[in-house]
């Protein structure tokens, strides 16, 4: 296994080393250029600078590995576009990384922004690879150009409610009735509603589907709700502020549920929340995109941001993996060209990323090999419950009432 501090050295300082080089008489070859739309500013700028961050590790880790070989070592070049958290933006910044001159676009992370970037990016043949955004829209539309590499909400929805019912069976049953409480866009309305459709099927009661706007500034009405309600489970799905608002809401009203069993959450998987208010984050679980907790490259990528004094979230190994993944298409296709390209993600094999995935394929643009975990909130710390081959912890379930 690679050493995990070497890795962290070449994280840290891939670019020290090209600083102190002589200079070399024969030309190097052109750097190749990377788009990676991200909300830098507005309501989701927070998720949109570690999707940022993840990009330029993977760069750096890139470039300083010896560039791309099929390419005589050319450098990734990345042009970094702000999708000001709403599509029109994301489709607006599109047309100016296509005058920039990219091979492909990675990004995007809400569903909304993801859907109206592709589609845009489609007009020229312009390889899109989302990194978070999971509508089944956006690879249901049969775009040749966008490829998905992390699981959509079929997958995900399927896994949270398998593990979720492994849970409750293992420990007696304890929960019956559940609220799903879920941001009213694209991505929560459409998660709730298979939520809502699929766990009546396995004996569970949905009592009620709150939705809330986002941003929302209070949280008080569907905590009175819940207090009303009284169910063994609340499942949320939710950006950052918003869960974290509900969450402090409810931990200050003293609403206690047998467990907080969060779905693609923004913020039950990141360790803002969990430093800033261990309280309320204290056992909270969630199904979601994680980075595999044992790979050594993820570990020092993880170092890394802590030194930069990021809070880890999955948008960073996500976005990581998918710089390389379009880094690896590039390399397989020897040349920057977006049609040699998109022809080599859709017959990728790639493995070199940190998820805990089997190697990329894609079916219709989503990545077959892409499967969620199930984070716990336990002892300060974010750990994985489910699957098993990855977990590094035991679940605690139920963990009040």
């Amino acid at each position: 296994m690679t050493n995990p501090h070497v890795l962290r050295r070449a994280l840290l300082g891939a670019g020290a080393g090209l600083l102190a080089m002589p200079a070399v008489l024969r030309a190097q070859p052109a750097a190749v250029k990377i788009g990676v739309l991200q909300p830098l500013t507005g309501a989701l700028a927070q998720d949109g600078d570690l999707g940022r961050f993840g990009a330029e590790q993977a760069a750096a880790f890139i470039n300083a590995q010896g560039g791309l070989s099929a390419l005589g070592g050319a450098k990734v070049e990345l042009v970094v576009a702000d999708a000001r958290s709403n599509p029109e933006a994301g489709a607006q910044e599109v047309e100016k990384l296509q005058g920039e001159g990219v091979v492909a676009i990675v990004g995007g992370f809400a569903s909304p922004i993801c859907l109206a970037a592709s589609q845009a990016a489609a007009r020229y043949d312009l390889p899109y690879v989302v990194d978070v955004g999971v509508a089944d829209q956006i690879t249901s539309r049969g775009l040749a150009n966008t490829f998905r590499f992390a699981p959509g909400f079929g997958a995900v929805t399927t896994a949270a409610v398998d593990n979720l019912i492994r849970l409750n069976d293992g420990a007696g049953k304890p929960c019956k009735t559940v609220v799903l409480v879920h941001e009213d866009g694209l991505f929560g309305t459409g998660l709730a509603r298979l939520m809502a459709t699929e766990l009546p099927k396995h004996g569970f009661e949905v009592l009620e589907t709150i939705p809330h706007p986002t941003p929302a500034r209070d949280m008080n009405n569907i905590a009175l709700r819940l207090r009303s309600l009284r169910p063994d489970l609340l499942i949320p799905s939710s950006y950052y502020g918003e869960f974290v608002l509900l969450a402090r809401t409810m931990r200050q009203q003293r609403i206690r549920p047998k467990g907080i069993y969060a779905v693609l959450n923004g913020a039950a998987s990141n360790y803002r929340f969990v430093k800033e208010f261990p309280d309320a984050a204290l056992g909270v679980m969630d199904c979601n995109h994680w980075q595999d907790p044992k790979n050594a490259e993820a570990i020092a990528l993880k170092a890394a941001a802590d030194t930069a004094g990021k809070f880890w979230g999955y948008n960073i190994p996500l976005n990581y993996s998918c710089v390389k993944l379009v880094a690896d298409a590039v390399n397989r296709a020897g040349a920057a060209d977006r049609a040699k390209v998109i022809q080599a993600l859709a017959a990728s094999d790639y493995s070199g990323h940190i998820m805990p995935y089997g190697p990329t394929r894609f079916v219709n643009g989503q990545n077959q090999g892409a499967r969620p975990v199930n984070t716990q909130v336990q002892d300060g710390d974010i750990k994985v419950i489910f699957p098993a081959e990855v977990a590094n912890a035991q679940p605690v379930f139920p963990i009040q009432g």
